[in-house]
């Protein structure tokens, strides 16, 4: 990695810096893999953080700041530093399915993207215990170790598994909820199963591998949704906002679809937002 390290004014190339997006999510890997959580605290209404989760952010920001010093880096639990602006940027999850890991659940990975604009043109996503690590860059496509991804094929909304994400917590946590029970209910009387598998990273990871037909999140925070979604977009899905516009970092939902399943399902959002 040092040919990257002392180059203060590192580019936003995603191919040229693809490298340093896959090794950072392998050293969250490691850290992750090798130390259980110690202690769980609460960060807000349901929602919380572990000392697995602190460390490997503080390893991730050393890291990505030998690395490339001239980028700033986005985390779930410190925020932004570095560069602001329009400037290009890391956004890290050091792990995203905090609740999965503090009870010993294996689905839960680390996500890294370098977003240029307002999407990542650059992104890894590492699940320690299922041995998979993802990564794309834009025009490059998307992978699984060295298996090039594609979208499902699927037509039929009747054949298509389709992950929702979490309920919402904090303020506003019933409103937002009446459109997912709405949804959930739309999408029980026409698909053919659901998953609600508790991390974005992985519904994001496995819409652009195919195992699922769609991933209808309606939230859309950065460090949760960044990288997955070029991985959706390069593997030739679609990445849409709750309105059908492009999905960006400013989103309000990010719903990933495979092709063949983009109509019916955005239909079934449009719908379920419109009842409430």
């Amino acid at each position: 990695m040092a040919e990257h390290g002392t180059r203060p004014g590192a580019t936003a190339d995603g191919a040229d810096l693809l490298p340093v997006a896959r090794e950072a999510a392998a050293l969250a890997r490691r850290i992750i893999a090798d130390r259980a959580p110690r202690s769980v605290a609460a960060k807000g209404d349901r929602d919380m953080v572990t000392d697995v989760d602190l460390a490997v952010e503080d390893a991730l920001r050393d890291f990505l700041g030998r690395e490339t010093p001239g980028l700033g880096v986005l985390g779930e639990e410190h925020g932004r530093t570095g560069a602001g602006g329009d400037a290009p940027y890391w956004v890290v999850d050091p792990v995203d399915g905090t609740a999965n890991l503090a009870r010993g659940i294996p689905l839960c990975g680390a996500t890294v993207a370098l977003v240029h604009g307002r999407t990542a043109v650059a992104a890894a996503i590492d699940f320690p215990f299922l041995d998979a690590a993802y990564s794309a860059a834009a025009g490059v496509g998307a992978y699984c170790g060295a298996e090039r991804l594609h979208a499902a094929a699927t037509a039929d909304p009747g054949a298509a598994m389709v992950a929702v994400g979490d309920f919402a917590v904090g303020p506003g946590a019933e409103a937002k909820n009446r459109v997912r029970l709405e949804l959930l209910g739309r999408l029980g009387a026409r698909v053919q199963r659901i998953r609600m598998l508790g991390t974005a990273a992985a519904d994001l990871a496995w819409t652009a591998h195919g195992r699922l037909d769609a991933a209808l999140i309606l939230a859309n925070r950065p460090w949760d949704t960044a990288a997955g979604v070029l991985l959706v977009r390069e593997a030739g899905g679609a990445v849409l906002d709750r309105d059908g516009s492009e999905h960006t970092v400013d989103s309000e939902a990010t719903l990933a679809l495979a092709p063949g399943v983009r109509e019916a399902l955005m239909a079934e959002v449009k719908r379920a937002y419109g009842r409430l």
